[in-house]
């Protein structure tokens, strides 16, 4: 089952690709997500390891995942290593110089379930484009509360000196 979703964020690339290649900000804006904890001594780049969990439903599904693409500031993949087959891929896109398109994609598959493992995936979809889509706004929140307290951090500055 391959599942997306984009969302038009007003904050330039690199703020974003700090987010989306940070394991210990998923927490913070991963709709769904339980658990994702770097697993080995990377925590970051080509290679990089975690183990991950989605609640879809009333289950738990995920497992270890690996960093396969790490392409700063552009697109960062990842492949299931073991657990439930999944692929993985943010891909930022610079609209200006204060604007950033951002995509999320993913394709999971539950292999040699026959028609039972079909009806699983078919299911699902809707929860889990539904966590796709909820992670994009919170991580739109996310920085755009970021820019505010930089701002505000700014004036602060601004009215001491």
């Amino acid at each position: 089952m391959k599942v997306g979703q984009t969302l038009e964020i007003a904050a330039p690339r690199e703020a974003v690709w700090d987010w989306v290649s940070d394991p210990e900000r998923y927490l913070h804006f991963m709709s769904g997500i339980t658990r994702w904890q770097v697993d080995g001594t990377r925590a970051r780049g080509l290679g990089a390891r975690y183990r991950m969990l989605m609640r879809v439903g009333s289950a738990e599904i995920g497992g270890l995942i690996e960093v396969v693409e790490f392409d700063a500031p552009c697109e960062l993949a990842w492949t299931s290593v073991t657990g439930v087959d999944q692929r993985g891929r943010w891909r930022l896109r610079a609209v200006s110089d204060d604007r950033t398109r951002v995509e999320l994609r993913l394709a999971y598959g539950i292999p040699n379930s026959g028609v039972g493992g079909w009806l699983a995936e078919r299911a699902s979809a809707p929860m889990v484009t539904g966590n796709l889509r909820r992670s994009l706004a919170q991580l739109e929140r996310t920085l755009r509360h970021e820019q505010l307290r930089e701002a505000a951090a700014r004036r602060r500055a601004g009215a001491v000196s």
